[in-house]
């Protein structure tokens, strides 16, 4: 096994801390990280994206100053997701802690619409928190992969795609987190506006890099044992 590529995949993280916004990425570590998704294996070889490569001081302001609305499916599908102990999430294997998040949010109970409601509008600022470098993940929704219900394997390859980039990243030592919240309609049709998008190219994702100006918060991170998901010759052996 190689060590090396283990041992990446492995320290691969989420860093949710602000960034330095006075540390740039240096633009040979953002050509490797380019360089690592045009190798990425697509359906077809569609290669079905583009990226929006955002470094201009004034124009990330700008996005910052986008408000994203709260998403009530946000709130409801993210509460099932939860674990309100480090035991019972090691024990779940699968999730997160809910500790991260309001703690109305945390109540399966709660009424999400009016929490959702009442809520006010986010700018986006708050999610960058002084990336000096953003990356937009764009592609083509008038496309498919042939025979792809939903375009399934399309999704698939943009997948691919974040991998290869977090992955070098991490090799890098750059961090990196994604923000979903670029996709959402409201903040998607400001960013189109601002940043000349088609109206035909979809929004997948964003992700900021960058270097922290504190150290991360080590968090806990579960997986399941290769016992538990692998199954041989036949769905009853594992």
């Amino acid at each position: 096994m190689n060590s090396s590529l283990i041992k990446t995949i492995k320290t691969r993280h989420s860093t949710r801390a602000p960034f330095d916004p006075q540390k740039p990425v240096a633009k040979q570590d953002l050509e490797q990280i380019l360089e690592a998704v045009s190798w990425t294996p697509t359906a077809h070889n569609m290669q079905n994206f583009e990226v929006l490569a955002i470094d201009d001081k004034k124009l990330l302001e700008k996005i910052g100053n986008i408000k994203s609305p709260i998403s009530v499916d946000f709130i409801r599908e993210n509460s099932k997701l939860l674990s309100f102990s480090k035991e019972e999430l090691q024990k779940k294997k699968t999730g997160i802690l809910g500790s991260g998040f309001p703690a109305q949010w945390r109540n399966p109970n709660a009424d999400f619409a009016k929490i959702a409601r009442e809520s006010a509008p986010s700018p986006l600022k708050y999610t960058i928190k002084g990336s000096p470098l953003v990356l937009i993940v764009i592609y083509d929704q008038r496309k498919r992969a042939p025979a792809s219900e939903g375009d399934v394997l399309g999704m698939i390859s943009l997948g691919c795609v974040m991998e290869n980039m977090w992955l070098m990243a991490e090799s890098l030592g750059i961090s990196f987190q994604i923000m979903s919240v670029f996709s959402g309609e409201t903040v998607e049709k400001e960013l189109k506006k601002l940043l000349s998008i088609p109206e035909f190219m979809k929004i997948t994702y964003a992700i900021r890099l960058g270097y922290p100006l504190v150290p991360s918060t080590n968090y806990l991170r579960i997986r399941r044992k290769v016992n538990d998901f692998t199954h041989y010759n036949g769905y009853q052996n594992k």
